[in-house]
Order: structure tokens, then C-alpha cells, then sequence
């Protein structure tokens, strides 16, 4: 007679089994749709299977770096897959994700960062994009970043595209966002009518954000029509990716 509890023992064991010689998470995964109703079984679910499930702080990036691109073609996508190039960052499966610098989490060069990322990876960024085909039209895509003193505090990032800035007023417009996120979290009383020259100074006096910076990338529509697509990006690193030598 065939007895159902005992083949999802069987089952349950062999995948512990499996997972403790290292054979992948996936397999564990499959177990659980196989069988979801875990509380028939005797066994205690193995603590190895939980953590690697519910508790990855893999996820938690330890590195980011800024990059931009610009590009030109006569299809708009082509023209984003040209400004991926562009700004080194093609290769990757790039997953769009908000605005929150995790505590600790270390701004690299784009040249230190770049070495980290692997062709096929999946790649969480930050991203401003903008495209026209209107000839001369400028187009701007604006990265910005207000990290805290605190080491267990976390930061901001902002994204902003608009159009008839330059790389300058984009910038700073990106940047003033991330800090004032950043400021009204901590607290820090100002004026948000003020110029945001004036509001740098008053949130760094303050010694809680220890920086602000942009990364901008602006282009003036193509004379021919040709689409022409900006990006800005903050590139997170995941912390199984080592750091690259000095």
C-alpha cells in the first residue's frame, strides 16, 4: 500500500541531504512547491535550508559606483542599448530599484566597479534615463546620493531626467533631492526655499551628512533626427563580489 507521509519524508530528507553537500539552493526550492505543507512532516525543518532561504544578507550590497552614457541611433531602443555601452554596463540584467543607500555601503571609482560586475548578472540599479529624436532638443539623466556620517544609517539616492538643462543645473537639482530626503529623516530643520548652495553647507555643518554628489549626463538631440538616449546610474555590487585590489 503505498504510503504518502512516508515518500515526502524520503523526499524532505534527501533534499537536506543535497543541500548539505552543496548542491544549490534551486533543488531546496523545488522541495517546497513539491511539498508545501511542512507541518505533516516529523522532521524540524533543517536551520541551514532557513537561513539560505529567508535570511540571504548576500542581498545586501557592500559597494556602488556611478556611471553615465550617452547614445544614437535611429531606434530608440538601440539608442539605449549604445548609452549601456557607453556608460560600461551593457551585460548586465539590470533590475531598476529605489532609492536607499544600505549602511556602510561604499561608493567606488566607475573603473573599481566596473571589474566587479560579471556579462549575464543580475544588477540592481539606480537609474535616470531620457531619450528625444527632436533635433538639438537637450536631454539630461541625473544620478544623486547623500550618504550619512552614522556608519549604521542609511542614505539616499535620486534619479531626475529632464529637458533644457545642462549637466550642472541637472546635477545639482539631482543631488539637492537625495539631501533633502536624506536631512528630513534626520531631522535637520532648513529652509527648503533657499538655494541649495546655501542648504550643502548648512546640512554638512550639521556633521550628520558626511557627503552629496551627483553623476549627470546630458546630449543635445541629433541633427538628423536619430534618437538620442542619456543614462545615469548608481550600480550596486553584491557582497559576494570582492573588493579589487588597490
Amino acid at each position: 500500500m503505498y504510503n504518502a507521509q512516508k515518500d515526502l519524508r524520503a523526499n524532505y530528507l534527501i533534499c537536506i541531504r543535497r543541500h548539505q553537500k552543496g548542491k544549490g539552493r534551486i533543488e531546496c526550492w523545488i522541495w517546497g512547491c513539491i511539498n508545501p505543507r511542512i507541518e505533516v512532516l516529523e522532521p524540524k525543518p533543517n536551520k541551514c535550508i532557513q537561513s539560505s532561504l529567508f535570511f540571504d544578507t548576500d542581498m545586501i550590497p557592500k559597494y556602488f559606483f556611478f556611471t553615465k552614457g550617452v547614445g544614437k541611433h535611429k531606434e530608440q531602443l538601440q539608442s539605449f542599448e549604445l548609452a549601456l555601452r557607453d556608460a560600461g554596463i551593457q551585460m548586465c540584467n539590470l533590475v531598476a530599484v529605489s532609492s536607499i543607500v544600505p549602511p556602510g555601503c561604499e561608493l567606488l571609482t566607475r573603473e573599481k566597479g566596473l571589474k566587479l560586475i560579471q556579462p549575464g548578472e543580475i544588477t540592481f540599479v539606480v537609474i535616470a534615463r531620457n531619450a528625444t529624436n527632436e533635433p538639438h532638443r537637450l536631454v539630461a539623466s541625473s544620478v544623486g546620493v547623500a550618504i550619512p556620517s552614522g556608519k549604521n544609517q542609511y542614505g539616499y539616492l535620486s534619479e531626475h531626467h529632464s529637458n533644457g538643462q545642462t549637466d550642472e543645473t541637472a546635477g545639482d537639482y539631482a543631488e539637492d533631492l537625495a539631501a533633502t530626503m536624506l536631512a528630513t529623516t534626520m531631522g535637520i530643520q532648513f529652509d527648503p526655499e533657499t538655494a541649495w548652495d546655501e542648504r550643502k553647507q548648512l546640512f554638512k555643518t550639521t556633521g550628520l551628512i558626511i557627503k552629496t554628489a551627483n553623476i549627470t549626463q546630458s546630449a543635445s538631440g541629433d541633427k538628423n533626427g536619430l534618437w538620442t538616449t542619456t543614462v545615469a546610474a548608481a550600480v550596486f555590487v553584491p557582497a559576494e563580489n570582492k573588493k579589487p585590489k588597490e
